[in-house]
């Protein structure tokens, strides 16, 4: 099983990424030893997840919503609710 997440991190920039093991992931993005992009904004706080059967659902996932706007990427930790929802739906929120 593959997760699809969004973190929020110590700047209030938004980060996104894909793991089979959250917690261990979350741990290890504030340890440091995560994303280069995430060493220097920690702590980082789990915003969003999805949770999809592959790992190639999770990386087209992280693709569609990296394309998402500020705006867009923090009306689906808003409402998303851990659904999927497409960016059409988000707008009309």
């Amino acid at each position: 099983m593959w997760h699809f997440y969004l973190l929020i991190c110590s700047d209030n920039t938004i980060y996104s990424g894909i793991s089979t093991d959250l917690l261990a992931r979350l741990a290890s993005h504030n340890q440091g030893k995560g994303a280069k992009y995430t060493r220097t904004r920690r702590p980082v706080r789990l915003a969003y997840f999805e949770t999809l059967g592959t790992k190639s659902e999770a990386l087209k996932r992280e693709i569609e919503v990296k394309n998402f706007s500020r705006e867009d990427k923090l009306q689906l930790i808003k409402h998303g609710l851990g659904q999927r929802l497409p960016l059409e739906k988000l707008r009309n929120l």
